[in-house]
């Protein structure tokens, strides 16, 4: 299931588009305030899509879009006036005054496109050969070994470096592999 973080400088603000996302269905992980915040719930959770204003306290939309991990989308709720300057390729974005369908019909569509990536992205971990799973195998065991983790935090690990850097996990995993041996 796809979480949402809703991030508004304006507390008020992003509880209220938090409560309309819960009226409708919509599973809300976290309302912040700052772009640190929203980094720190991000790297909790598997994938999801960030719903936030142009600017929050530390930091604009552009900076916090690059910082998230890269399983994570993001629409962006901007004044008609900053359309004019362009928005950050790869930022879905809403003009307000915001629209309720609008708003509902575009998170829908994110959804369902972060679903399909998801989908996509566990299908090529299952065409892995024998040797493959058995290096992303090894490195977890080290992990685990070393650094105290649990499979699933090991495993989690290695994807998101896998992600973060753009190689493949087998390649990652033969990184820790390198690394702690």
């Amino acid at each position: 299931m796809v979480q949402y973080i809703v991030a508004f400088p304006k507390i008020e603000d992003a509880k209220g588009i938090r409560n309309l996302l819960v009226k409708y269905g919509f599973p809300v992980a976290a309302v912040c305030v700052t772009g640190a915040q929203v980094l720190g719930q991000a790297n909790g959770l598997d994938d999801g899509i960030v719903v936030c204003g142009y600017r929050l306290p530390d930091m604009l939309y552009y900076e916090l879009y690059h910082c998230l991990p890269n399983h994570f989308d993001m629409l962006l709720i901007v004044s008609k006036n900053y359309f004019s300057e362009g928005i950050e390729a790869g930022v879905m974005s809403l003009p307000m005054p915001l629209k309720t369908y609008d708003l509902l019909r575009t998170l829908e569509l994110m959804s369902e496109a972060l679903l399909r990536k998801r989908k996509k992205w566990k299908l090529q971990q299952k065409k892995r050969d024998p040797e493959e799973r058995k290096v992303i195998e090894d490195a977890k065991k080290l992990l685990m070994e070393h650094n105290h983790m649990t499979e699933e935090e090991a495993h989690r690990y290695i994807q998101k470096c896998s992600m973060d850097s753009g190689i493949s996990m087998p390649e990652t995993a033969q990184m820790v592999i390198d690394i702690m041996s």
